[in-house]
């Protein structure tokens, strides 16, 4: 596998990139079994059909991770430090949606070489799941 690892010099604001997945049975169910979190809300269709979301969701965090993927593998890419991550959780992530993190560079701080992003997932249908911002250390 070949990473591309940008310098600081190298990441513009403006610059883009973006990952996506399909939330699956099988990605959610894999997800809860690694980190513990075994609501039912995530993981039984009966108790999920009778919550707010009238059906079984992923993992606000699933949706979140991409947004880590994206930094880690894209822009910056690998060598990047992920200092922080504000987030906001607008829309319900359902079984079978196909998400898209993107990232967007959109401050740079010459002094400690960090990048801010504005972070963000959209559904397949372009409807915003997940805002957000980050701040990220590039060496």
């Amino acid at each position: 596998m070949t990473f591309q690892q940008l310098t600081y010099d190298q990441i513009s604001v403006g610059e883009q990139a973006e990952l996506s997945l399909t939330a699956t049975t099988e990605t959610v169910e894999n997800y809860a079994s690694l980190i513990g979190d075994t609501n039912p809300v995530h993981l039984d269709e009966e108790f999920a059909s009778k919550s707010f979301f009238k059906r079984r969701i992923a993992h606000g965090m699933l949706a979140a991770g991409l947004v880590s993927a994206v930094l880690g593998t894209r822009l910056p890419g690998p060598g990047a430090i992920y200092l922080s991550q504000e987030l906001e959780f607008k829309r319900p992530v359902y079984l079978g949606d196909t998400i898209t993190a993107k990232v967007e560079v959109i401050e740079k701080y010459d002094k400690h070489k960090k990048v801010r992003l504005r972070t963000w997932v959209e559904n397949q249908t372009e409807q915003i799941v997940l805002n957000g911002f980050a701040m990220v250390l590039v060496r």
